[in-house]
């Protein structure tokens, strides 16, 4: 696709100069290669667009949708489709996917998204150019009810804990899963994975009134541990994304510690609802680039948005406001907002006729959305530079 104006092509250009000319020096003796990520054996690729991502970060950020391929506002699995495009002209740089109920052995997911589709919309969006991340909203182990029962669970998938072989296999599904997320030439397709988030709340099994710290971190330990060592995935970086937080040490209450985090995230609903509230997500996005920074990681906005877009100014005025007006802020890589649930989906699910958090053509927002793509500072996938090869 061509760039949606002269300047950003002029834009892409400069930063593609710019990762060619890192591609062209000499490769770094083993132990220096690269940014230091919690898989020292990560691909090739998945290293690369790490550190292409923190190249970009302080200049741009990428937009990201969640289920962008698999329905829209007003269709669902029609081959090509996105709200994101047929909106502003190109599809999001960042695809977002959820895994919850294939623990089960369910052929679709929590939301109605069957999985085999679902691998091959990742690899379409990866051939692009796009970037993966993949959530899971995993069944409680110990009640068998869904990911919001609050039954205390954690300790009992621990190793020891009565559900932890269970536990395991759940494991060993998602990582068939993932081997089988490979592109046209066999390799893995780097995965920005982002388990029991939302922790710092108490609506999944994992929150913080339903497991001690010492139980939360170690169930985070062990799921890196199991997946990089015994299932030898190596496609992985694993992202730390609380809910809203009002301090440094409340954000780092349940951090599991630098060796096991590549990634700083925030998923953030609450501070976009009004105008008075931006400057609390501004605020936070400055505290999680700094912690990030201290660190050496990436930094991101890992899901977003409001119900039903209904402000026609939402994407410049509130989004990208709270992104870009504090110098620490706009250097996260990017921002997620939530999905476009279609008619059917809301239906079926029972959920508000409202249930859709990105932009589509018959919105109000749909031209401030495309005010805001049109930003050089934000990117669609049109406007990557090869983020797989450094």
């Amino acid at each position: 696709m061509l760039p949606r104006s002269f300047s950003r092509a002029l834009a892409v250009l400069a930063l593609a100069a710019s990762l060619a000319a890192c591609a062209s020096t000499p490769p770094l003796a083993p132990e220096a290669e690269g940014p230091d990520l919690v898989d020292p054996n990560a691909t090739a690729e998945t290293r690369a667009l790490y550190a292409n991502l923190q190249r970009i970060a302080p200049d741009r950020v990428l937009f990201g949708h969640q289920d962008d391929l698999a329905y829209g506002v007003e269709w669902v699995n029609e081959p090509g489709r996105s709200d994101v495009k047929e909106t502003a002209g190109d599809y999001p740089a960042v695809y977002g996917w959820e895994l919850g109920d294939l623990e089960l052995g369910n052929a679709a997911n929590l939301d109605g998204v069957d999985f085999q589709n679902m691998q091959r919309w990742i690899r379409e969006g990866h051939a692009r150019g796009g970037v993966i991340t993949l959530a899971w909203h995993m069944a409680n182990p110990v009640s068998g009810g869904n990911t919001w029962d609050t039954t205390r669970a954690v300790y009992a998938a621990l190793p020891g804990g009565e559900k932890h072989e269970e536990f395991r296999s759940w494991l060993d599904t998602f990582a068939s899963f993932v081997d089988g997320l490979r592109d046209a030439n066999g390799r893995p397709i780097p995965i920005l994975f982002r388990p029991y988030h939302e922790h710092t709340g108490s609506w999944f099994w994992w929150g913080r009134d339903l497991s001690t710290v010492e139980e939360y971190t170690g169930l985070w330990r062990f799921t890196v541990e199991y997946l990089r060592d015994e299932k030898g995935l190596h496609n992985l970086l694993y992202v730390y994304s609380p809910d809203v937080f009002q301090t440094e040490a409340e954000y780092l209450e349940r951090y599991p510690g630098d060796d096991y985090v590549d990634v700083l995230g925030s998923d953030d609903y609450q501070a976009l609802r009004s105008d008075s509230t931006v400057a609390d997500m501004t605020r936070r996005l400055g505290m999680v680039v700094r912690m990030a920074d201290a660190r050496g990681k990436l930094a991101v906005l890992s899901e977003t948005g409001l119900e039903g877009v209904p402000d026609a100014d939402w994407w410049t005025n509130r989004l990208l406001r709270a992104i870009e007006s504090d110098p620490d802020a706009r250097r996260i890589a990017y921002a997620l907002v939530w999905r476009n649930a279609n008619a059917e989906a809301r239906a079926a699910s029972g959920q508000s006729t409202t249930h859709y958090f990105g932009p589509h053509p018959a919105g109000a927002d749909a031209e401030d959305f495309r005010r805001f793509a049109s930003r050089d500072f934000v990117w669609l996938e049109g406007d990557l530079p090869d983020l797989y090869e450094q």
